[in-house]
């Protein structure tokens, strides 16, 4: 399978989007990010466990508050898949590093038939945005990614879309920092166009759970590697999804 990057083609009929946004303790960036979300576009949080407010803010911002009680990055992300109803869902962190109106391009590539699923290559805008640790980590997992599907993806960012039904038939199973890579492994194998575009990335707003940390991103790589290493047998053994 080839990865490439593509201009966008006009979207030949209206379809709607829902927005997920994992959510936990993210009351400072929500307003930026809510403003962000484009017109016409649903944005659903997913509070998972937040202690700050964020719902009420949420809420109170116009968006749709959804409530996720186990804990973890994809817990919070398939509970926002479940939920959503539009025709295209695209996911986006909460943290304000990531600007939703990016992904405008994204969702008429979908929309156009131009690919199945479209992903976010992280740019970081200024220093410390995106610490080494976590650069570093994406790097291994992206060579551990292409030996296992060929994939010549160079980030595994959480900015993404795709069209609601396929992704939900894609099964997927991971509720932890696992969830992002288990999305592209399982579309691989299901024979998805798969492209990738470049995104400003910018310092997030307030204490990082994970890229920031050497223990979260420690944690993500486990995570993931767990996710490869459970595909890798499948393969073996002839499952596709």
């Amino acid at each position: 399978m080839r990865v490439v990057t593509t201009s966008c083609e006009p979207v030949p009929d209206p379809v709607s989007v829902d927005v997920v946004l994992p959510c936990l303790d993210e009351a400072e960036a929500l307003p930026w990010v809510l403003e962000r979300i484009p017109p016409g576009w649903r944005a659903l949080v997913v509070d998972n466990g937040s202690t700050d407010g964020s719902a009420r803010v949420a809420h109170a911002l116009g968006a749709s508050v959804v409530r996720e009680e186990q804990r973890g990055f994809g817990a919070a992300c398939h509970a926002g898949l479940r939920a959503a109803t539009a025709d295209i869902v695209c996911f986006c962190d909460c943290d304000a590093s990531l600007d939703p109106a990016d992904l405008v391009p994204f969702v008429h590539e979908v929309a156009a038939g131009g690919a199945d699923l479209v992903l976010g290559r992280r740019r970081p805008q200024t220093r410390g945005a995106w610490p080494p640790h976590a650069r570093a980590g994406n790097l291994a997992l992206t060579r551990l990614l292409r030996h296992r599907t060929g994939l010549r993806l160079r980030d595994l960012g959480p900015l993404r879309a795709a069209r609601r039904e396929p992704l939900l038939a894609l099964g997927l199973t991971d509720r932890r920092s696992g969830y992002p890579l288990e999305m592209v492994v399982r579309a691989s194998d299901a024979g998805w166009r798969i492209t990738e575009h470049d995104v400003p990335y910018r310092p997030r707003t307030g204490t990082s759970k994970v890229t920031g940390t050497w223990r979260g991103t420690w944690q993500a790589v486990r995570d993931m590697s767990l996710v490869l290493s459970d595909a890798g047998t499948a393969g073996e053994k002839g499952v596709r999804t």
